[in-house]
């Protein structure tokens, strides 16, 4: 996968953190204060991310067991290289919302709420589960950048099915909560599943043209069209041109 996709979520959560300087803290303390915010429905790993320098300071052995990984390949780039292709637009938008989100609170409150959203992600054997993210925010600058955030994925395959999904901003200590609250985007799942030919033959059929005419009006043979329409289908984990059709309205690809 291009790295481009990864960059812009990079970007997003340096963002973040313009200024900030780490300091030492002990992990112990941050999970005591702050594992009971999280509620489990599945197998779980929780983990550190330092956002000053983009790197995972600790993540527990859960990981392993449910992901397959070594811990020495989860990294945030790695990590993020396992997103399904459909859902990487929306991480990368989630994301950046929650960045807005937080930046427009008093500083003094950027640690009142948790971050949750949903997403499919590749195991070590290919097999993709859905996975329930949670995050706080543990350690930011006088300022207001973040500096450290406390994760939880929670495994919830078993609970969900469909890939709709939506944000939520939780609020702790009597804070407002804000259900599937209104998404700032930056990126559009389709740019990352679909080749620039795929995305032209995608329209195409959307709007109900044949292979046929469709090769006429991209000057490729018949046979290429139908070798495109064969890759979309499988990208898209459709059946038919109708289930295709349907999908691609739903989210928004054509």
């Amino acid at each position: 996968m291009s790295k481009t996709p990864f960059k812009a979520v990079e970007k997003i959560w340096n963002e973040s953190n313009k200024d900030s300087i780490s300091s030492e803290m002990s992990n112990q303390l941050l999970l005591k204060n702050h594992l009971l915010n999280f509620f489990h429905v599945g197998d779980y790993y929780y983990y550190i991310f330092n956002i000053s320098n983009l790197t995972i300071e600790f993540v527990d052995e859960g990981m392993c067991k449910i992901l397959g990984f070594n811990k020495e390949t989860f990294t945030p780039e790695n990590i993020f290289d396992k997103i399904h292709p459909d859902d990487i637009g929306n991480f990368v938008n989630f994301e950046n919302t929650t960045l807005h989100f937080l930046k427009q609170l008093p500083v003094d409150k950027m640690k009142k709420y948790k971050v949750s959203y949903d997403y499919r992600i590749r195991k070590a054997n290919g097999e993709y589960i859905r996975i329930l993210q949670q995050n706080i925010a543990i350690e930011t600058t006088p300022d207001g950048s973040i500096i450290r955030t406390i994760g939880m994925h929670t495994d919830i395959s078993h609970l969900k099915k469909e890939t709709k999904t939506s944000l939520s901003f939780i609020g702790l200590d009597g804070e407002p909560s804000y259900y599937d609250v209104d998404i700032l985007s930056v990126m559009k799942s389709r740019d990352l599943l679909f080749t620039k030919r795929e995305k032209e033959i995608l329209s195409h059929i959307s709007n109900g043209y044949k292979s046929k005419k469709i090769g006429e009006m991209l000057h490729i043979s018949k046979t290429t069209v139908d070798t495109h329409r064969k890759n979309i289908l499988k990208k898209t984990e459709c059946q038919s041109i109708t289930q295709l059709i349907a999908k691609a309205v739903k989210e928004g690809w054509v």
